[in-house]
């Protein structure tokens, strides 16, 4: 049916210049990562250990050159001493200067965290991510053989392997290794069995994906938020574990220093009342897991999706 009225200019009145904006979106676009720092920030307790972590890291890069000494001068008539002007953190047994040694130790401690997390996280995502993609017989193969590998006991293991390939940071790294990713592997399995339903993970199975591809580019930047949760827990569990082994003399071999090996080298400086040389790398240990602890918790916080606002 035809209409009868006629469409002319005069129906028609411009729009008013200020309601042209009225639908734009005026506040900037945020994206993921950009809100996650900002929850993060809000985080005091996080931002707190977030802060002395880099710190710690900044002094185990300059501090053992700060004040002259190195990590493994003896001097005996200088042994002993208390936290002095020339001296600030004391001398140990041998007359070391307990700074540099601190600081040092940081070094080989924090290096043995961090490649052991690295690790954990690089063999954790490959092989939870293809047992989760792949379900059915190769998840059952895959979780089996990572059941037994973690049913050896983690204190023989480290032992055997001592024997065979000698003390030093890299038979330490490489035990830790062998199990630590366990745990890593997990957690990826289980967030990808849950994403791998997904109406976007199927419709790239179903143009002809491959698994690393499904892995790389879907599967792993959406399980992220509690990988890097996990990474930051593994960090100050590695280091207590080396302090461990130095303590019950499997670590770092002499004259290296870490903060388990000064810890063990100073229980004799108990009998005779010298408890800094005990304190100082008990306290830099305790400090850096608990600055690595509550940065993890704050991030748990910011990169859940559910407290987003």
């Amino acid at each position: 049916m035809e209409s009868n009225v006629h469409l002319t200019k005069d129906l028609f009145v411009p729009i008013q210049d200020h309601l042209k904006d009225v639908e734009k979106i005026n506040s900037p676009t945020v994206s993921f990562w950009r809100d996650v720092w900002r929850r993060l920030k809000e985080n005091k307790l996080a931002m707190a250990g977030l802060m002395v972590t880099l710190l710690l890291l900044l002094l185990a890069a300059i501090g053992p050159y700060l004040n002259g000494y190195s990590y493994y001068e003896q001097d005996f008539t200088q042994k002993n001493l208390t936290p002095n002007a020339e001296h600030w953190f004391g001398t140990d047994q041998a007359g070391r200067d307990i700074f540099t040694r601190a600081w040092y130790g940081a070094r080989i401690s924090l290096f043995i965290g961090f490649m052991a997390a690295m690790i954990d996280f690089i063999i954790g995502i490959f092989y939870g991510g293809i047992a989760g993609l792949k379900g059915g017989r190769a998840d059952n193969v895959m979780m089996r053989i990572s059941e037994i590998l973690y049913s050896i006991p983690y204190l023989l293991m480290v032992i055997l392997i001592m024997i065979v390939l000698e003390r030093g940071i890299w038979p330490i790294i490489i035990a830790m290794s062998i199990t630590g990713w366990i745990p890593m592997a997990r957690l990826v399995r289980g967030q990808v069995m849950q994403l791998k339903e997904q109406d976007f993970v199927q419709a790239a199975n179903a143009m002809g994906s491959n698994t690393l591809w499904v892995l790389r580019k879907h599967l792993v930047p959406n399980t992220m938020g509690p990988i890097l949760v996990n990474v930051t827990l593994t960090v100050p569990n590695a280091i207590f574990a080396e302090a461990t082994l130095s303590f019950l003399g499997l670590g770092i071999p002499a004259p290296e220093a870490s903060w388990g090996t000064m810890v063990s080298d100073a229980l004799g400086s108990i009998l005779i009342g010298n408890f800094y040389q005990l304190a100082i790398p008990a306290i830099l240990i305790s400090l850096t897991m608990f600055a690595f602890n509550v940065l993890g918790d704050g991030l748990r916080d910011a990169l859940d999706p559910k407290l987003r606002k």
